[in-house]
């Protein structure tokens, strides 16, 4: 099959409903799923990971990476968030939330299309390849955005994990997506850096109450449908701990979709932002929201699956 067939097969959802394999939503207690897909996909001959890297990635959910872009990429991108979050036109645009206390922007999505600077790196070898080898397979976008915490204000995440609003919301069937988080600024233990359960990738966590119409709406400020059970998260933390990622700018996290995670807000006085990339196999493209009436707008989970690169 030729390139340009492939790419014309992956731009629209599957026909056929897969079983549910990580039911969420529901009635009743939250409950644990033991993962049913693998974690890493690829093998060391793959790409630049050794195997110990997979190895670890396998075993804790996440890897962090030193150095993956240079000081003057960062400095680049920095002065692309800089004309982005003050244009008028982009902090009225649906796809960037604005933190209602400071009216500070806190996310702008689908950065990858918006903005021929992020878009490079985007596609960049030293991302995507890490991407595929961790999947083994090629790769599409499934979602871009840049984080802003602003010192003193920036707010909170709290703890989920991405792949329940994506099986949700957006018709992910399997756990066969990966996430880079690239720093833009030094992440300290007090500015509000990505928190970690490591492990916790091997367990689903079912999610209870159903999804509201337009969910996403709310959910972009504060997350309701879709929480955790605090219970449940005590447990995880008290078996897994909690690591603190913090790492100079330049620096980046790879974790797993279905990692506990979340980050704290920031009183400190030095800002935190980072990109943000999803890939998602091509293998695994999304079909039908499995918790939702409708899916997500496509700025937060496309239906376009053409590979990258």
């Amino acid at each position: 099959m030729t390139t340009d067939a492939i790419s014309k097969t992956q731009t629209q959802p599957a026909t056929d409903q897969p079983a549910d394999l990580y039911p969420t939503r529901v009635e009743g207690p939250a409950s644990e799923i033991p993962r049913q897909d693998k974690v890493v996909w690829g093998s060391a001959a793959d790409g630049p990971l050794e195997q110990e890297h997979l190895d670890g990635f396998d075993r804790k959910g996440y890897l962090a990476i030193e150095d993956l872009v240079t000081p003057a990429e960062v400095e680049e991108f920095r002065a692309e968030l800089r004309r982005m979050s003050t244009d008028p036109v982009i902090r009225a645009d649906e796809r960037t939330i604005i933190e209602s206390a400071s009216q500070e922007v806190r996310t702008i999505f689908e950065v990858h299309r918006s903005s021929e600077v992020f878009a490079r790196i985007a596609s960049d070898p030293r991302v995507v390849g890490r991407a595929r080898q961790i999947l083994g397979s090629d790769v599409y976008i499934h979602q871009s955005r840049v984080n802003l915490k602003p010192g003193f204000g920036g707010g909170d995440f709290a703890w989920h994990s991405d792949f329940e609003t994506w099986h949700a919301e957006d018709g992910l069937p399997r756990m066969r997506t990966v996430s880079i988080s690239i720093s833009l600024t030094d992440n300290y233990s007090f500015n509000g850096p990505l928190m970690i359960m490591p492990g916790t990738h091997k367990t689903y966590v079912s999610c209870t109450g159903k999804t509201p119409n337009d969910n996403y709406k709310a959910s972009l400020v504060m997350q309701n449908a879709g929480t955790p059970d605090e219970d449940i998260l005590t447990r995880m933390a008290d078996e897994h701990g909690i690591d603190v990622l913090a790492g100079k700018s330049g620096s980046a996290i790879m974790f797993d979709c279905n990692c506990m995670h979340g980050s704290n807000g920031n009183i400190s006085p030095y800002p935190r932002s980072n990109i943000f990339l999803v890939f998602n196999s091509v293998e695994n493209t999304a079909v039908e929201p499995f918790a939702a009436n409708s899916a997500r707008p496509t700025f937060l989970g496309t239906r376009d699956f053409t590979p990258v690169g």
